[in-house]
C-alpha cells in the first residue's frame, strides 16, 4: 500500500547503506542521485528519457520557478509533475541557495530575503512561509526547509550567527508546512542541516533540527569550493550527528568520486547539475574517468564512450561522431552526451546498492578510485 513517507534501509556495509524511500509517487533506491530538473526540465532530456536511465525522483528549482513561470501559474495548470510530465516524485529546494548567492542583488534579515530577479530585476521577498506556499503550489513530493548558505571561509561567529537564524527558519518551515492542509498530508518535509565545517556548529543544527523533526535530514553547506577533502573531513562527523533511520541527502553533489566517498560516510541522496553540464559542454563521464570529447584524438575512435554502460548512446553511436558533434556544436551532441552522463550516474548508484547489499563495499570503492583515478584525458 502506498505512503505518504517511510524510509527502510535493507542493508549496511560500515557506514554506507542502502534502503528505499517509499512515496505515493513511487519508491525511491539509495543511495540515490537526483538529476536535476531547473527549470522544470532536466537540460537536453526528455522525462521519458531520465526515468529511462534509472531515475527515480528529480529536483526542481524553487526560485527560479517562482520567478519563470510562476508558481501560481504551475498550479493553475496542474501541478509541477503535470505541466513536465513526470510522474514520480520530485524534490524541490527551497531558494535559499539561489538567493543567497545573489549578493549584489538582496537584502537579508530575519524575516527573509528581499531580492531581484536576475531575469527582469523585479523585486520579490522570500520566507520560510513562502518558500513553503511555493513549494506546496508547484506540488513538491519532498520539500526542503528555507536556510542560508554561507560560504565556509566566513568568521566563525558569521557562521554560527547564520546557522542560528537557519534554524529558526527551520521551525518556521515546520509551522508553514503543517499548515499547508492536503499537500502536507501527501508530501515530506526534510530539514538542513549547517554549520560550514565546523563539528560543534553542525552538532547544535542537528540537534536543533531533531528536536523540530523532520521526515528527512540534508547537509548543507559543502560543495561550495571547500574542496574535496574539507568536504570529506566533514562528512566523516555530519552524518552521524542526524538521526540514523532517516534518509540523508548531501545537497549539490557531486562528481562521481564525490558520491563514492559520501556514500562511504553513511549519505543516502545526492543531487548535482555536473552530469548534465558536463554533457552540454563535451565532458562525458566513465568508468576510466572524465573523457574530453573536443579532444582531437577521439575524430577517428569507433569505441563507445564506455564499455559498461548500458545507454543507448553508448549502444549506437561512437566517441568520432559524438566528437563530431560537440565540435559542431550540434543540438544532439547535447542530448546524447547528457544522456549518457546521467545514465552512468545511475548504473553508478545501482553499483554501490548491489556493493552494500553484498557486503563488499569497501573493496568496489577501492577499485572504482583506481580505475577512475588512472586514466585521464
Amino acid at each position: 500500500m502506498s505512503t505518504r513517507f517511510a524510509f527502510d534501509i535493507h542493508a549496511r556495509d560500515g557506514k554506507a547503506r542502502t534502503g528505499t524511500i517509499r512515496m505515493l509517487r513511487g519508491d525511491i533506491r539509495t543511495p540515490a542521485f537526483m538529476p536535476v530538473g531547473t527549470a522544470a526540465t532536466v537540460k537536453a532530456m526528455k522525462p521519458e528519457t531520465v526515468r529511462k536511465t534509472g531515475a527515480d525522483i528529480i529536483l526542481g528549482n524553487t526560485y527560479h520557478l517562482m520567478l519563470r513561470p510562476g508558481a501560481e501559474r504551475v498550479a493553475k495548470l496542474g501541478g509541477l509533475h503535470q505541466f513536465m510530465n513526470w510522474k514520480r516524485p520530485i524534490l524541490t529546494d527551497s531558494g535559499g541557495y539561489q538567493v543567497m548567492s545573489l549578493s549584489d542583488l538582496r537584502k537579508l534579515t530575519e524575516k527573509g530575503v528581499e531580492f531581484r530577479s536576475h531575469i527582469d530585476g523585479s523585486k520579490h521577498m522570500l520566507t520560510p512561509e513562502r518558500s513553503m506556499e511555493i513549494q506546496r503550489l508547484l506540488g513538491s513530493d519532498i520539500v526542503m526547509a528555507f536556510d542560508e548558505c554561507p560560504r565556509a571561509d566566513r568568521p566563525r561567529d558569521e557562521i554560527a550567527a547564520s546557522m542560528e537564524m537557519s534554524m529558526r527558519w527551520a521551525r518556521r518551515s515546520r509551522d508553514g508546512f503543517d499548515a499547508g492542509g492536503e499537500h502536507a498530508e501527501r508530501s515530506a518535509l526534510f530539514g538542513i542541516q549547517q554549520g560550514a565545517l565546523d563539528e560543534d556548529l553542525r552538532k547544535i543544527s542537528a540537534e536543533k533540527l531533531t528536536e523540530i523533526g523532520f521526515d528527512g535530514y540534508a547537509i548543507g553547506g559543502l560543495a561550495v569550493g571547500e574542496g574535496q577533502e574539507a568536504m570529506f573531513a566533514t562528512l566523516d562527523f555530519a552524518p552521524a550527528q542526524l538521526p540514523e533511520d532517516r534518509p540523508r541527502y548531501l545537497m549539490g553533489v557531486g562528481k562521481p568520486d564525490d558520491l563514492v566517498g559520501a556514500v562511504e560516510r553513511g549519505v543516502d541522496m545526492f543531487d548535482c547539475v555536473l552530469p548534465s553540464r558536463s554533457g552540454r559542454n563535451g565532458q562525458a563521464f566513465t568508468w576510466n574517468g572524465p573523457l574530453n570529447l573536443r579532444n582531437a584524438r577521439f575524430a577517428e575512435d569507433q569505441a563507445p564512450l564506455d564499455e559498461r554502460c548500458k545507454c543507448d548512446t553508448c549502444g549506437t553511436y561512437s566517441r568520432a561522431y559524438l566528437h563530431h558533434l560537440v565540435k559542431s556544436q550540434e543540438i544532439l551532441g547535447a542530448m546524447l552526451m547528457t544522456e549518457h552522463n546521467i545514465a552512468f550516474y545511475q548504473l553508478l548508484m545501482q553499483a554501490m546498492r548491489d556493493a552494500i547489499t553484498e557486503g563488499c563495499f569497501a573493496a568496489f570503492a577501492a577499485d572504482f578510485r583506481r580505475d577512475y583515478h588512472g586514466s585521464r584525458d
